[in-house]
């Protein structure tokens, strides 16, 4: 079996998002950063496998199908296609798209049940409880407030189930995965996600359920035909089934082959426990390496409220990109949230973040100087290079060492701290444009130290570009095409291309030498939608 740790190759996951409705700003969010690693690992010339997919199976789904007429697949089908068109609106680059619907993911699911099954780690036995439909899971007594609703779905009452279930042995994994968390640090991240499933190891696993009786939107048990296989057994397994190319003969040694183990599962809190307990169980009892990394990410609120319909103050992620565009939306999500923790969406702080940072100090700062390129050179690039500066420039000094600075920061998925960087040197950019006028050396006929400012400028404008492409894939080519290049960061292709990464991510490396764009806007100046 290859292993994933290999150098050249990165996988990682979204969740697979549940089709109980269209997809909401949390699920956006979650999928934007996923592209931004995606896509930074192909600058870095890996080969990328980006998973992102749907969750089809469940009485959640069977419920909300009837109560609109619809057959469950129909269904399903419906709002595969709303993500999918989101995704695209986003520029999303995703490899594949997992569906737990799919006919060679039940092959998956069942082989892999008979490799548990074998373990004598799934039995049958009774389970009484209250049952929250929507999230499809039993819950203790502690996890529900005032009349039995649940804590999450606070307008849900958890219903009485008194049935008999498989169920998996997760108590017989505790030790096993209490070691995992404390011999491997980095295997659930941040530490706050990591001290919060430490803390629920430790209060003792119980074993749960993997399987319905009475619901037929599902895989059957393949040992008991009366019981379907419940959402989460069924779920993580999609991850699995992704990795098969398309038309390859569906097993597991197959679908292992080439990608497994996981880099990275990018998760909301919420689904925590799933990912960093149950699913590293399920594969120790399979005999299967684990992920490398989980990563669960905080919520979403909007001005400072929790979002939610009896609020009444949802974002609709289709509107917002309709309005501002993919880059404008990718852009504030990624730097004003820092990963990890709970962020929120204002859209007046929205506004005045894209047009600060975007149009006023990139934007205008590559117009004003392609601008005066071509007032004082002709449009011609000077034909300098980082050697023609001392050490101690203004700007070559914050930009030799920050592709490193940056790199590092996006391996960390530290996407603020990454546009925190670079916008030092765009800021550090327009001051120096403006402390050493180049229009006044203009006029004093001192071409040289005019060319040498320009060059500086424009670089340091390039090597942001480039740096910032990840999160900003569409800006970054303009401002790469209006400096002369043929170059489109949408295209794997180039991204890929290993012997361009170190040229492009350092400062001065990469001459001018060409007739450079014609210099237009690269990002216009959002305003706030009047007040009907």
């Amino acid at each position: 079996m290859n292993n994933s740790t290999d150098n050249h190759k990165f996988a990682l996951t979204t969740p697979l998002y549940y089709v109980n409705g269209v997809p909401h700003i949390g699920s956006a969010y979650t999928t934007i950063v996923a592209d931004a690693v995606a896509r930074f690992q192909r600058l870095q010339g890996k080969s990328v496998l980006f998973i992102t997919g749907t969750d089809e199976h469940g009485q959640k789904i069977q419920r909300t199908a009837t109560e609109q007429g619809l057959e469950p697949q129909v269904h399903c089908d419906r709002i595969v296609e709303s993500f999918k068109s989101l995704w695209e609106q986003l520029n999303i680059q995703y490899d594949r798209f997992s569906r737990t619907t799919a006919s060679e993911h039940q092959t998956i699911v069942n082989e892999f049940f008979e490799r548990v099954w074998k373990q004598g780690d799934i039995y049958l036995d009774r389970q009484q409880g209250w049952y929250c439909v929507s999230c499809e899971e039993f819950k203790e007594d502690r996890e529900l407030i005032e009349d039995h609703h649940c804590a999450i779905h606070t307008n849900k009452q958890a219903e009485w189930r008194d049935e008999q279930n498989y169920f998996f042995r997760l108590s017989k994994y505790q030790q096993q995965l209490e070691e995992l968390c404390e011999s491997q640090p980095d295997f659930i991240q941040p530490v706050s996600r990591r001290n919060e499933v430490l803390n629920f190891i430790k209060q003792g696993l119980k074993d749960f359920s993997i399987s319905r009786v009475n619901l037929d939107w599902g895989f059957p048990i393949p040992v008991d035909e009366e019981h379907t296989i419940y959402v989460w057994f069924d779920a993580l397994l999609g991850y699995i089934t992704a990795l098969l190319e398309p038309g390859q003969e569906p097993s597991l040694d197959n679908a292992l082959s080439q990608w497994w183990p996981i880099n990275l599962h990018l998760i909301g809190k919420d689904i925590l426990r799933f990912h960093a307990v149950y699913w590293p169980a399920m594969l120790a009892s399979a005999g299967l390496p684990l992920p490398k990394r989980v990563f669960g990410h905080g919520f979403l609120t909007k001005d400072g409220l929790k979002m939610g319909k009896t609020l009444g103050n949802t974002i609709d992620p289709f509107d917002l990109v309709d309005r501002y565009g993919s880059d404008a939306v990718r852009y504030y999500f990624l730097k004003e949230i820092e990963l990890g923790k709970d962020g929120d969406f204002n859209e007046t702080r929205f506004i005045n973040v894209l047009n600060a940072d975007l149009a006023n100090d990139l934007g205008n700062l590559l117009n004003r100087t392609l601008g005066m390129l071509t007032k004082y050179c002709q449009g011609n690039g000077p034909q300098l290079t980082s050697t023609d500066y001392s050490s101690d420039h203004p700007l070559k000094s914050i930009g030799m060492d920050l592709g490193d600075r940056v790199i590092q920061a996006y391996k960390n998925l530290q996407f603020s701290q990454a546009c925190q960087e670079i916008l030092t040197l765009v800021r550090a950019s327009n001051k120096y444009i403006d402390d050493s006028a180049p229009w006044s050396l203009f006029k004093q006929e001192k071409q040289t130290e005019v060319e040498q400012i320009l060059y500086a400028v424009l670089e340091s404008v390039r090597l942001s570009a480039y740096l910032l492409s990840p999160i900003i894939p569409n800006i970054s080519s303009k401002i790469y095409q209006q400096l002369g290049f043929d170059w489109d960061f949408n295209s794997h292709q180039q991204a890929q291309a290993k012997e361009n990464f170190p040229i492009h991510s350092s400062w001065g490396k990469l001459s001018t030498n060409k007739t450079l764009g014609k210099a237009s806007p690269i990002f216009s100046k959002l305003e706030l939608p009047s007040e009907d």
